[in-house]
């Protein structure tokens, strides 16, 4: 549940006026890829009717993904990377038609990397539910409307079985790897549980075995900071002009969630109680700098998201636990044959780091016995997308075994 675009991963910093200037003007009712957009380096691959664990199915789906490197003659040498709750497929690359931002991952990812696109070849899918190529609710339904509220409910193992008929049209038989974190995390632990022979390598990063009651808590909250935007419609807002969509709602939602990815130290240390401009926010009508901050980057993400998308993939990440009908969590572990890495960051308040020790207590070959490797950042959550030297350090680690 990550920031996902390298320009939001940075260190948390005040918003300048240079900043402030790149949002004017209305937001887009939606800021999901649409047919007709640039598609930039988006590969596609359509598929026919897909049933959901709900028992709801769609008459065909598509994945949108990217591609780094080339498959070797024996098809062994596929690495699958998994993007957190509000990314997509641009691990790495520049910014360019399609694609806003620079890639999210560009310091692990490409040639001479610590998963180097010279050895394997690197697939990144833009997951089901998605805004950003692949079928989800802004998608453009057999009828000619968008799919809006009849969208249905997905769980992480209906957007792994999505993810399973990417591989199969890939020709890939079986990943050398499994890399992921946070949401991303979710969908490597259930590959490497629910389809373990396909899987030699499995990385989990930040991420849980479950998502807690807490973390539905905290999920709850911003699912209907989004609804209660009279815009919203109940989902039906793709006919609005711009500016008469739910960014409100979404921007909100989206600053909760911004709390849940960086610590308390770093915030305190990079904004203290420091004012965004020289009016005093003391009964005077200035602002905190850190909460402009936020109102910055919730309104820069309704230039990127789709509402309906986010109420689509949060529910999915509520959905999560490995051990569901399959005997709890240890007995689901138990399945896995990968060898794996788990990593967590300690001041994680999101995803705790006790989640992912639980993880590698249960793994028969965790790279480092029956502990996670636990990274001391100050910046929570998201230090997995931030501590790129570290984090490629134990990738490579996992990659040369």
């Amino acid at each position: 549940m990550d920031w996902q675009t390298s320009e939001d991963t940075v260190p948390s910093a005040p918003v300048t006026e240079a900043d402030a200037r790149l949002l004017l003007g209305r937001p887009p009712v939606t800021g999901a890829w649409r047919d007709g957009d640039p598609a930039g380096a988006r590969q596609f691959a359509a598929f026919g009717a897909f049933r959901t664990e709900g028992g709801r199915e769609l008459p065909g789906i598509r994945i949108a993904f990217e591609t780094w490197g080339e498959l070797n003659p024996a098809r062994d040498n596929a690495v699958l990377i998994l993007h957190a709750l509000t990314g997509d497929s641009h691990v790495t690359g520049e910014a360019g038609p399609g694609h806003p931002t620079d890639g999210w991952w560009d310091d692990i990812v490409g040639p001479g990397a610590p998963v180097d696109t010279d050895r394997w070849y690197v697939v990144a899918p833009n997951m089901l539910g998605g805004c950003q190529g692949s079928t989800g609710p802004a998608s453009v339904a057999p009828d000619g409307y968008e799919w809006a509220s009849r969208f249905p409910y997905l769980t992480i193992r209906d957007q792994v079985a999505a993810q399973v008929r990417l591989a199969d049209a890939l020709g890939v038989d079986s990943w050398a790897a499994v890399i992921g974190g946070s949401m991303g995390g979710m969908h490597a632990l259930e590959w490497a549980v629910s389809h373990p022979e396909r899987v030699e390598r499995m990385a989990v990063l930040s991420a849980p075995p479950v998502t807690t009651a807490d973390q539905v808590a905290l999920n709850s909250v911003q699912l209907e900071a989004i609804r209660i935007d009279p815009r919203f419609q109940g989902g039906e807002y793709y006919d609005a002009g711009d500016g008469d969509g739910p960014h409100r709602g979404l921007a909100l939602a989206r600053r909760m969630a911004l709390l849940n990815y960086r610590s308390p130290t770093e915030l305190n240390s990079r904004f203290q109680r420091s004012w965004q401009s020289g009016v005093s926010p003391l009964g005077h009508g200035g602002r905190f700098a850190v909460e402009s901050y936020l109102d910055f980057h919730g309104n820069k993400f309704t230039r990127r998201f789709d509402a309906n998308s986010y109420l689509t993939l949060v529910e999915a990440m509520n959905s999560h636990d490995i051990g569901r009908d399959r005997g709890g969590v240890e007995s689901a572990l138990e399945r896995v044959t990968a060898r794996a890495l788990v990593l967590g960051i300690d001041s994680d308040r999101l995803f705790p780091v006790d989640g992912q020790h639980r993880i590698a207590r249960g793994l028969r070959h965790n790279i480092d016995g029956d502990r996670a490797v636990e990274l001391v950042s100050d910046f929570g959550h998201d230090g997995f997308l931030i501590e790129t030297a570290r984090v490629g350090h134990h990738l490579a680690r996992l990659l040369s075994v």
